[in-house]
């Protein structure tokens, strides 16, 4: 992946952040940069998850499980980040609208999905 796609994938979650901040009650997002910095530590957050406890537990996963795991990842993001302010319940809540608009703007391209396939994959 160049480094364009992860810039443009960043700058689209600060996008989405702001909006679930203008959206959700008990979330906050100061301006544009804090988003940005926020999309960002959620996703390092969110990979740590998924390096400790494998695909199953990942903020990614579309259960329950990974529902929680996102509204936890989004509400610990509030202690790194300075101007970012979430509640409880306004984790799971802006998990949930997050979830909502990634049915309708997908994280994974094409290209990541074909080339993930294959490693996912097992030899019989």
């Amino acid at each position: 992946m160049t480094i364009l796609r992860h810039v443009i994938r960043f700058v689209v979650a600060a996008v989405v952040l702001m909006f679930v901040g203008f959206l959700v009650p008990g979330f906050s997002v100061n301006n544009f940069w804090t988003a940005l910095i926020a999309a960002v530590v959620i996703a390092l957050l969110g990979w740590v998850v998924e390096a400790f406890f494998g695909d199953r537990i990942s903020p990614y996963n579309r259960g329950i499980v990974g529902f929680l795991v996102s509204a936890v990842v989004i509400y610990l993001t509030q202690f790194v980040v300075t101007g970012f302010y979430v509640t409880i319940l306004g984790a799971l809540l802006a998990s949930l609208v997050i979830g909502i608009i990634d049915l309708f703007i997908p994280i994974k391209t094409h290209m990541d999905l074909r080339n993930g396939d294959a490693g996912n994959r097992q030899e019989t």
